[in-house]
């Protein structure tokens, strides 16, 4: 990416569509704007121009917005014109020939972060809200996006900011007669509140990962017990092969399904007996890491299968095939023939779901938060222990202090920044 020209994109869906947005970003935006649509128009008004001005283009919305109050924080504008893909084209053409550049995935999220709009928390949140698929992740990247988690940061890093500045005054003017020696009593509680309000953030990430990536629920059991056919069943779609030959299934097929505005995985797995096939023993091994990996696990019995397998502790325990027998033992009884149970097991997923996503969707789900949040409750740790020695404790802080800056890019940005836009659309 380079920086200091102007960019050009379409930022809508590929056309042809009822209408596309042609985004533009650069210093020389304002001049583009003047040579195919006339004099510039009011900042943050849609108007009504013509495009192109030798040879009319297209009849469209133009909004200007001048720097730094925009998107990028650079002087931007967006076309709002008939999605055709041969106005569209000609359009792009024009400008990338009156010198805008075409620009690369996330190019515009990036110069919004490197001008200070977006910091490095926001625009993940950004990620997220373009890839959400449930309520659940739209609420939770809604949140992110806006500075919730900034906001918490920045509270921990102003706590830093003024324990670090307690310790500090005694180093540099311990000579000072108004400066007194010892620490204040309640500063070792303050470290102490700061780490638990911390700690519990870490402690709600699993939470946070599991609204974001979804419920992992493996789909368990000996083989043609009814794996793929329950798969199918439940997505409502042929999307696993099912036949009555033990062994079909060899590796972990993931299906998504929203339930109640929850993201779940399905894992139709392999099933799970001793075999000479290298190649199914490496599905059953495969299905066995699956199973220990789960969130929720689906033990399927069936009557007509023997069942010499032993369901994991906390499994639900399901019935298949009771349109041809019952199975006692099950928690519930379905038929993927007749539909008999779905509804119930759907609801059984659901409550057990519940649990593990109660109350508002944490904004910390990520690996990245984790070790950040981490690396500062152990330098916090440090500073508790060495709160006789000013020097190794206001050193300790300071090390807490930058997980926190590295946290929202505010250091170290750059290796992430290229590995996170590297999944934007480009026009975003």
């Amino acid at each position: 990416m380079r920086s200091g020209d102007t960019i050009v994109a379409l930022s809508s869906g590929a056309p042809p569509s009822g209408v596309a947005v042609i985004r533009l970003s650069g210093p020389a935006v304002a001049t583009l704007l003047t040579d195919i649509a006339g004099d510039l128009p009011e900042p943050r008004r849609l108007t009504l121009r013509a495009i192109g001005q030798d040879s009319l283009l297209d009849r469209g919305l133009i909004a200007w917005f001048p720097a730094p109050h925009s998107f990028t924080g650079e002087d931007c504008a967006e076309l709002q014109v008939h999605g055709s893909r041969a106005g569209v084209r000609a359009i792009l053409k024009l400008l990338s020939g009156k010198g805008a550049r075409l620009a690369e995935a996330g190019e515009f999220t990036r110069r919004a972060f490197e001008n200070g709009k977006l910091d490095l928390v926001e625009i993940e949140g950004l990620g997220d809200l373009l890839d959400a698929e449930t309520e659940n992740q739209r609420r939770q990247a809604l949140a992110r996006f806006e500075g919730g988690l900034t906001q918490r940061i920045d509270g921990w890093r102003d706590q830093l900011l003024d324990l670090r500045a307690e310790i500090e005054a005694r180093l540099d003017f311990s000579d000072e007669g108004d400066v007194e020696e010892a620490l204040p009593p309640e500063f070792g509680g303050s470290i102490a509140a700061l780490r638990a309000d911390i700690h519990a953030a870490v402690d709600s990430i699993e939470r946070g990962r599991i609204i974001r990536e979804g419920i992992r629920v493996a789909l368990a059991g000996a083989p043609n017990v009814g794996k793929s056919s329950l798969l199918n069943a439940l997505a409502k779609s042929d999307i696993a092969i099912v036949t009555d030959e033990a062994g079909t299934t060899r590796d972990v097929r993931e299906v998504p399904l929203d339930i109640g505005g929850q993201l779940y995985i399905l894992l139709d797995l392999a099933g799970l007996r001793d075999t000479d096939s290298k190649a199914e023993a490496e599905g059953v091994r495969r299905a066995k890491l699956a199973i220990e990996q789960a969130d929720i696990v689906l033990w399927l019995t069936a009557p007509d299968i023997t069942d010499n397998g032993i369901a994991p502790e906390g499994s639900i325990r399901v019935g298949t095939k009771a349109d041809i027998g019952l199975n006692a033992a099950a928690d519930v009884l379905v038929s993927t023939r007749t539909g008999e149970g779905m509804e119930k097991l759907l609801e059984v997923i659901s409550d057990l779901g519940g649990t593990l996503t109660t109350g508002e969707p944490p904004l910390l789900s990520r690996e990245r938060d984790r070790i950040a949040l981490s690396e500062s409750l152990h330098a916090l740790d440090d500073a508790s222990l060495h709160l006789t020695s000013p020097e190794l404790a206001a050193e300790s802080l300071r090390i807490a202090s930058q997980s926190l800056e590295r946290l929202v890019g505010r250091i170290d940005a750059e290796r992430v920044l290229d590995r996170l836009f590297a999944s934007f659309c480009i026009g975003k």
